[in-house]
């Protein structure tokens, strides 16, 4: 076998590390339709959990919904590096 032969157990593992850091880097989304004192809230309690400068945490999008509440998504990665 030369050195560019690759072997299906190199190719398995080299697929499956490939999949394995894809999930690191995946976002995580959470959308919530709370009233303002609440959304506030929520959003709080993300940032405290996840800190923005550890998760890559923010608020996605946001609106007010015609009866006054707000729908808003948070995205963060899945762990810290």
């Amino acid at each position: 076998m030369g050195a560019g032969t690759k072997r299906p157990g190199d190719i398995a593992k080299r697929a499956a590390q490939g999949l394995r850091e894809e999930r690191l880097r995946t976002w995580r989304r959470a959308t919530f339709v709370l009233a303002r004192p609440e959304a506030r809230a929520k959003a709080r309690e993300w940032f405290d959990l996840y800190p923005k400068a550890a998760y890559m945490t923010e608020i996605e999008a946001w609106r007010e919904l015609s009866d006054g509440r707000i729908e808003f998504t948070i995205r963060r990665l899945p762990s810290a590096d």
